[in-house]
């Protein structure tokens, strides 16, 4: 019953994660194409590009934990450490990457 338990709060986690890692690439995604369509957006899309290894990372990571979440044995508990950790650096991440663009420097 416990593991069953442990089991669902990590696939709850995890995708947690990978949902707020998905939401930051996708933010500098449309952040950069909508840069690129407008005159003068070079700034915009240059800085969507200089971020976008971070979320690649943290999507990354959050997918790794989700795999080794699905795994046998006590990995739970190491998915879940994975997740937050991945997920508490996009949503970080997410936040630098709005409060810099809207300070109205890009």
């Amino acid at each position: 019953m416990t593991t069953a338990v442990v089991g669902l709060v990590a696939f709850l986690v995890t995708l947690a994660a990978v949902l707020a890692a998905a939401g930051h690439a996708g933010y500098l995604g449309m952040l950069s194409t909508a840069a690129r369509k407008r005159p003068g957006g070079q700034p915009a899309a240059e800085f969507a590009k200089k971020r976008m290894p971070v979320a690649g990372v943290t999507l990354g990571v959050s997918l790794l934990a989700m795999l080794i979440s699905t795994g046998e044995g006590g990995t739970d508990v190491i998915a879940m450490l994975l997740a937050a950790g991945g997920g508490a650096s996009s949503i970080k991440a997410l936040r630098t990457s709005q409060e810099r663009f809207r300070s109205g420097r890009y």
